[in-house]
């Protein structure tokens, strides 16, 4: 099917640690829970439509443990849906044994195996937060979407989506909203 990258991003580019303030400490990031939540049922219809009613995860190997760590804990619907779902894993140590159900590991030749699975997938891959894996898929060309949740907040500081040495990607926007609370709602599609 193809792999559509979802991210909430502060205005200046940050997607590390937007959901809490442990969640994502490196590099002394202090500004962990910048996210604002919204209630905006557009938020809801944009998931909807990006992930299908049917999806795969793709993570890297940091994003797989703290996003599963965390809803494991915390319980909840998101929880039954993380477990449930299948979930590949990029990550550089071979040896690496994922604590959850419905895991296969992506090790080897990264690249030439998530482009199998872009193309042999009956279903959407999401990839959420994994910015190193993102640039990686992005220098290639194997992102077909990406959804993004764009707060109205400048953070500094922080691991961005996008780095200096990626190489242009043009894109199309699909389509946008706002919420009452300032929050952009933008989807683009690769421009192949």
């Amino acid at each position: 099917m193809g792999i559509v990258v979802v991210n909430h991003l502060s205005l200046d580019g940050v997607l590390q640690g937007p959901g809490r303030p442990d969640e994502d400490r490196r590099d002394g990031f202090a500004h962990g829970g910048w996210a604002q939540p919204s209630d905006d049922p557009r938020v809801t219809e944009a998931l909807g439509e990006a992930m299908g009613s049917g999806f795969s995860w793709l993570f890297g190997r940091f994003s797989y443990e703290d996003m599963l760590g965390y809803w494991n804990d915390a319980g909840g619907p998101f929880k039954d849906g993380l477990n449930n779902a299948t979930k590949y894993v990029v990550s550089t140590d071979g040896g690496y044994r994922p604590q959850w159900p419905n895991t296969q590991m992506v090790i080897g030749d990264v690249l030439a195996r998530i482009a199998d699975l872009r193309a042999t997938s009956e279903h959407e891959l999401v990839v959420m937060g994994s910015g190193q894996l993102v640039r990686s898929l992005l220098s290639e060309g194997l992102i077909d979407q990406f959804l993004l949740f764009i707060h109205p907040i400048v953070l500094g500081s922080g691991r961005r989506l996008f780095g200096p040495a990626d190489v242009p990607v043009p894109l199309q926007l699909v389509e946008s909203a706002s919420t009452k609370d300032g929050l952009l709602i933008a989807s683009y599609r690769a421009a192949r």
